[in-house]
């Protein structure tokens, strides 16, 4: 008996590192595969546009950025997606929290138009506000008989990615409010602090990271909008033509009687890649704090 204790306490850990080798390598599949697939789909293009664009060191970039109309399209789109940013933040923000804290017929119908712009192509959105807007439009018409042109001018362009971008800040807050404790809320108005001081004082920072966060990701995708601006702008160098239509134009200058070629283009595109990067590795910093702090 004394024997076959002894034998099955030695087999016990053998076995069960035996046992465990498949878990271990299923896990290792899994980060392979995964890894596999990321760097296919998405770093390996990314090493293709930089080695690409700044094979010759910045000659391409350079040359790009010297093209007519250039740094008024990078210049226009940087203000625009600020402008996007700043109004979606506070309109998302305002959204979510009808959404999450108001009780009204027709909630779930508005929650589902909130994800609208992410199932219309992006194409499609810009061929609505024309229609809406244009010229021979009867909205559009009666702004240009107040002297405010929408379509192909800067206001177009900022509808358009207005609309594009609201789900971002809308989901990013949305989630954020409805876990928040309503106990705080409920002490701060038994102490007589009025609804909006209560926002300010109490929900407002516990918001805050997701707000930046949304309003981040807002301004990343506006960088790189091209099928709802392309129909809105006008394109128009120096006035409406934006960064990711000149890199259209860059493309193919002899389309736009103008100079460039893919390298060039590749070398612009990098510019604004490693811009939309660097934003969403601090949105992916926002997002993550208040987690670590609730873990903690």
């Amino acid at each position: 008996m004394a024997g076959t204790a002894a034998q099955t306490l030695q087999r016990g850990p053998l076995s069960r590192r035996a046992g465990s080798r498949p878990g271990a390598l299923g896990r290792w599949s899994l980060r392979g595969g995964a890894f596999l697939y990321l760097g296919l789909f998405v770093l390996l293009p990314v090493a293709a546009i930089l080695e690409r664009g700044f094979g010759n060191g910045l000659t391409n970039l350079t040359e790009a950025l010297t093209s007519f109309g250039a740094w008024n399209a990078i210049r226009l789109t940087m203000t625009m997606a600020l402008l996007t940013a700043i109004i979606n933040g506070a309109f998302g923000t305002l959204l979510a929290y009808v959404l999450v804290r108001i009780r009204f017929p027709g909630r779930e119908l508005l929650s589902a138009v909130v994800d609208l712009p992410f199932a219309i192509p992006s194409l499609v959105a810009g061929v609505m506000l024309v229609a809406l807007y244009g010229p021979s439009s009867v909205v559009g018409g009666w702004f240009e008989d107040h002297g405010l042109q929408i379509i192909f001018a800067p206001p177009g362009i900022l509808l358009a990615l207005l609309f594009v971008t609201l789900p971002l800040v809308v989901r990013s807050v949305q989630p954020v409010l409805a876990e928040l404790d309503r106990e705080e809320e409920e002490a701060a108005h038994t102490l007589g602090a009025g609804g909006w001081t209560t926002f300010r004082k109490v929900v407002f920072p516990a918001l805050r990271p997701a707000i930046a966060a949304g309003a981040l990701l807002a301004f990343s995708r506006s960088l790189g909008e091209f099928g709802a601006v392309v129909f809105v702008a006008g394109n128009i160098p120096n006035e409406t033509l934006t960064a990711p239509v000149f890199i259209t134009q860059l493309i193919n200058p002899s389309n736009y009687g103008g100079t460039g070629g893919p390298d060039q283009a590749a070398a612009v595109s990098a510019l604004l890649f490693g811009f939309a990067f660097a934003l969403v590795l601090v949105t992916e910093k926002l997002v993550s704090r208040p987690s670590e702090g609730h873990s903690a």
